[in-house]
């Protein structure tokens, strides 16, 4: 059983249930540039808020291969719901807000929710590889469906163009798919797991 936790935002209430550290194993299948990526990984990922209108996010992966690991790489980022920015919001870099900011209401986040019934969010992502990721896409109860916006990449990181990603809870586990597109190939399945909440 969990606690939805009482101390968040309302802008953070409809993905409260994200909120926690997940641990649990993924399968890795994806061929490209006569390439075969196969295996079991060992992944964890941590959903925390430090009163801000967004979540932070951390993930790490690893692939397991009998008495091997080997360290996969590991993501950084934000989540949080779409919504304009104004002036009672800090931004850009480390300009203040222009004006105090009200506390916002469940009304106030009521009045973000799409003609499907959800609410759209961003997320931002880092990968320790450099690259870049912003996703957009919406939360409707417990699923999450995204897709990027945007990919950047250092000039050295590897051939990597678009991503969607699923999350969903489902009988209390974190579920996620991964579809990517990368060395030149269309989006297609690359990595899916599922987690267990542990704290």
């Amino acid at each position: 059983m969990f606690d939805l936790p009482t101390d968040l935002p309302a802008d953070l209430a409809p993905l409260s249930w994200l909120v926690g550290v997940w641990e649990g194993t993924g399968v890795l299948d994806y061929e490209a540039s006569g390439h075969s990526y196969a295996g079991e990984f060992a992944h964890r990922v941590s959903f925390s808020h430090d009163g801000g209108s967004y979540l932070n996010y951390s993930a790490s992966a690893w692939l397991q291969s009998g008495d091997t690991t080997t360290p996969l790489v590991s993501e950084m980022g934000y989540w949080r719901l779409s919504r304009p920015a104004t002036d009672a919001d800090a931004g850009p870099a480390l300009l203040p807000p222009r004006e105090p900011a009200p506390a916002r209401t469940v009304d106030d986040v009521e009045a973000l929710r799409n003609a499907e019934g959800g609410f759209d969010i961003e997320v931002s992502l880092v990968h320790a590889d450099g690259v870049h990721e912003l996703y957009l896409g919406q939360v409707r109860g417990p699923r999450i469906d995204l897709a990027t916006d945007a990919v950047v990449r250092a000039a050295g990181a590897k051939d990597y163009v678009a991503a969607t990603r699923m999350y969903g809870l489902v009988d209390a586990h974190l579920l996620w798919a991964w579809d990517i597109a990368a060395f030149g190939q269309e989006l297609r399945s690359h990595a899916s797991a599922r987690l267990a909440r542990v704290d």
